[in-house]
């Protein structure tokens, strides 16, 4: 499919369903640690995810190799990769899909503070700052109104810790030497390296197994193969058609959809605080992925924030 200049009718349907698929992906999260121990679960995400992606790369004939200056960045990828599901998964162990969703997806205003400081031509604009402030104040809304249903505040500052986990993650593929590296090869760097941290890890957290069923196993392989492995794979696609900044403004639907579904599946209570700071999230993340148009080329755009 040929590289296209804006987002079409395909494009906007498949974004949709992407961002559906992440929201389901937060209840799927949810049920599995009933049955899994979530840090445990996690190392065994990561650990699947390295044998569908061996698969990929033989199938597609790319060749798994480290390219000079690449390993350190590689394994300190790994590394953080392992605390951002660390802290995911343990949110979603401890507080509501809805709120854990909210505070984790909040991850582009983390992304652009660190962009401001680590490359020089990505600072913040008056415009930047402005949804900055909404999706920050959404993000203290969401963690300082609680309620009897609300779950521990540890689980929304380990989803905190998760948002900023997965910012620091984007920006060592973005300014690293990893940025020389095909998708697939720094997934396996982030998969290879996370699993037996995880794995380890999980020993300090209680009981590696609860009530494990067969829903489950199927939460299980559903995060390998559907989320992990083909759910980045096909995100890589959109990415390859249609421009970055455009892809990247339907990540707001993430958390409005990841709301709905805690709320249709899960019964969880969505109070009109939670309302307001997803409201207040999502205004931010389009004003920080809002592509800034040159006056002497309109059709440009900038690098996602």
């Amino acid at each position: 499919m040929e590289r296209k200049s804006q987002v079409d009718l395909f494009g906007a349907t498949a974004l949709t369903g992407f961002a559906l698929l992440l929201a389901f992906n937060q209840v799927v999260i949810k049920v599995t640690n009933d049955g899994l121990q979530p840090v445990f679960f996690a190392g065994l995400r990561s650990a699947g995810a390295v044998f569908c992606i061996l698969l990929w790369l033989y199938w597609r004939k790319i060749p798994l190799r480290i390219l000079p200056g690449t390993a350190g960045w590689g394994m300190l990828v790994g590394v953080v990769f392992a605390f951002e599901f660390l802290c995911l998964f343990v949110a979603l162990d401890l507080t509501a899909v809805s709120r854990a969703s909210v505070i984790f997806y909040s991850m582009p205003v983390w992304l652009a503070l660190i962009a401001h400081v680590v490359l020089p031509d990505d600072k913040i604009t008056p415009r930047k700052a402005l949804g900055l402030a909404l999706a920050l104040g959404g993000v203290a809304l969401a963690i300082l109104t609680r309620d009897d249903r609300a779950g521990s505040i540890w689980g929304d500052l380990a989803a905190l810790g998760a948002a900023i986990g997965w910012a620091v993650t984007a920006m060592i593929a973005k300014a690293s030497p990893l940025r020389q590296v095909k998708p697939e090869l720094q997934l396996m760097w982030q998969v290879a390296i996370s699993a037996p941290i995880l794995l380890l890890a999980s020993l300090f957290f209680g009981p590696l197994v609860r009530e494990f069923a067969p829903i489950h196993a199927a939460g299980l392989a559903f995060q390998i193969v559907v989320v992990v492995s083909a759910g980045f794979i096909f995100w890589l696609w959109l990415l390859s058609v249609y421009p970055a900044s455009s892809v990247a403004s339907f990540s707001f639907l993430s958390p409005v959809l990841s709301v709905a579904l805690g709320w249709l599946l899960l019964d969880e209570k969505v109070g009109i605080s939670l309302i307001g700071a997803l409201v207040l999230v999502a205004i931010g993340i389009v004003l920080i992925n809002r592509p800034v148009r040159s006056r002497k080329t309109s059709g440009s755009r900038a690098p996602i924030a």
